[in-house]
């Protein structure tokens, strides 16, 4: 029989069947993905490219006529004191939203991540937030914070505080939206930070004990930086969103009262669909992809500091 398969097959002329079988394999491959790469490809790639196109035309999106404008789009950014206000709005949201939701989300995995009766109902009540809509996140909100007959309000005015506008109020609203969306958020940090927690190994926390650290003690040095890396991917994951804040600022304010959560997104899509200055929306949307791509590699730079993989 060995006689045999070595006759059929000689070593020759193996190389080459296996080539073949390789490349047909390969073939097969492409063919399996080839409709999923094309429809990327149409409704993903092509977009961003006639986007880009754009950002240098003049369009209303409702005559054919896109003259062509070269860098004015780009520059016109630089002079426009209501894209300056959104870029601050947008500033001040991030550097409030994703500390925030990362901390909180980090002592919610910590409170479950244990062994106690009811742990689980604990979990899925902590991950509701993810199955939430931000719809239904922003109806919630103006419920809670409606001025008359919001429970928030109803509270405050329980303990002797007078009610509060929140969303009608210039210096309160973007706060509001924060809290938020920082809600809205939590259940996506607290299964990172769950998963990353128990990966921890126990070994480590019993040595130390046995050594005299205290929890506190044992938390910061050996629980935080082995959550470095779960750590780096929410914040880059927490601040490229956050760049891109949208549905709840229109769900809830539209960019109100007097452009108080106006924020860059928000100010993008009344440009493009409510002023029809679809040529300076596109160059917005392209300078608000430098910014991401800039913030995400400096993330990635700086956490090579305070990363640990080990």
């Amino acid at each position: 029989m060995a006689g045999q398969d070595a006759a059929a097959f000689p070593p020759a002329a193996r190389p080459g069947w296996v080539g073949r079988l390789r490349r047909s394999e390969s073939a097969t491959g492409w063919m399996l993905v080839s409709p999923g790469a094309i429809l990327i490809g149409i409704f993903g790639l092509l977009p961003v490219l006639m986007a880009l196109k754009l950002s240098f035309q003049k369009s209303d999106l409702l005559t054919p006529e896109t003259p062509w404008v070269g860098t004015r789009n780009y520059r016109q950014l630089a002079d426009d004191p209501r894209f300056a206000e959104a870029i601050q709005h947008t500033i001040v949201y991030t550097a409030l939203f994703v500390p925030g939701t990362m901390l909180v989300g980090l002592l919610v995995a910590a409170a479950l991540n244990r062994s106690v009766r009811f742990i689980s109902v604990y979990r899925t009540a902590a991950y509701i937030t993810m199955a939430v809509s931000t719809i239904s996140e922003g109806i919630i909100f103006l419920w809670l914070t409606d001025k008359d007959y919001g429970l928030v309000n109803a509270t405050l005015n329980v303990v002797g505080i007078s009610s509060q506008p929140f969303l009608a109020s210039t210096s309160q609203a973007l706060y509001v939206i924060v809290a938020m969306t920082i809600w809205g958020w939590t259940g996506f940090a607290v299964i990172v930070y769950l998963a990353a927690l128990q990966g921890v190994p126990v070994e480590l926390h019993e040595a130390a004990a046995i050594d005299g650290a205290r929890p506190f003690t044992r938390f910061r040095t050996i629980t935080l930086p082995l959550l470095s890396p779960a750590s780096l991917f929410l914040m880059v994951w927490l601040t490229i969103n956050a760049l891109q804040l949208f549905d709840e600022v229109y769900l809830t304010t539209r960019g109100g009262p007097l452009h108080a959560t106006t924020v860059i997104v928000y100010y993008l899509w009344d440009q493009a669909f409510v002023q029809f200055n679809a040529g300076y929306a596109a160059a917005m949307a392209y300078a608000l992809f430098v910014v991401i791509v800039i913030f995400t590699a400096l993330q990635f730079w700086l956490s090579r500091k305070f990363v640990h993989y080990s």
